[in-house]
This record gives structure tokens, C-alpha cells and sequence, in this order.
């Protein structure tokens, strides 16, 4: 597993990690290059099930980098937005439809 230290340093320094609330969180900056990436995705029949598609696909939209940086940024966003995912969000059991 690549070191990921540095690679969240890059990811704050381009815009699309935030830890000013004491933990990293991905910025809306980062939240519309996947938005983007699923769309192209969705609209060209990708057959794809897996979460490092699209952040790879957003992350070649951003940062321009080499092989070895990609694998490690997509590690890097893999464990934040994983995190995100199963972060509780705001509301009550009640405030379901």
C-alpha cells in the first residue's frame, strides 16, 4: 500500500481535499469532477460496478500526474471518500420519505 501522506498533501494543495475541520473531506471542487466522471461514464454504457473508475477518470480531469502519483492519489481518495460513505448525515430516522 503506497504512502499516503504526501499524496493527501498534494490532493489539499490541488483544490480537492480539505482538513480544515480537523479531518479530511473532499471539496465540491473534487464532489463535481465525480459527478462529471459518472456522467461520462453512464452516458458511454460502462459496465462499471467498481468506486476507483470514476475517481481515477476524475483525477486524470485535475491533476496532471504520472502512474505512479495516480495509483497513489487514487488510494488516497479511495480511503476519504470511503470514509465519506459511511459517515452518518445530518437528520433523524424520522426525516426519511
Amino acid at each position: 500500500m503506497p504512502d499516503l501522506d504526501g499524496a493527501y498533501t498534494d490532493l489539499e494543495a490541488a483544490g480537492l481535499l480539505d482538513r480544515s475541520q480537523g479531518t479530511l473531506r473532499t471539496t465540491r471542487r473534487w464532489q463535481a469532477a465525480m459527478a462529471r466522471a459518472a456522467l461520462r461514464l453512464h452516458e458511454s454504457g460502462a459496465p462499471w460496478m467498481d468506486l476507483r473508475l470514476p475517481v481515477v477518470a476524475a483525477l486524470m480531469e485535475l491533476v496532471p500526474c504520472d502512474d505512479e502519483a495516480l495509483v497513489r492519489y487514487t488510494a488516497a481518495m479511495l480511503s476519504v471518500e470511503s470514509t465519506e460513505l459511511a459517515r452518518p448525515r445530518g437528520g433523524t430516522e424520522t426525516d426519511a420519505p
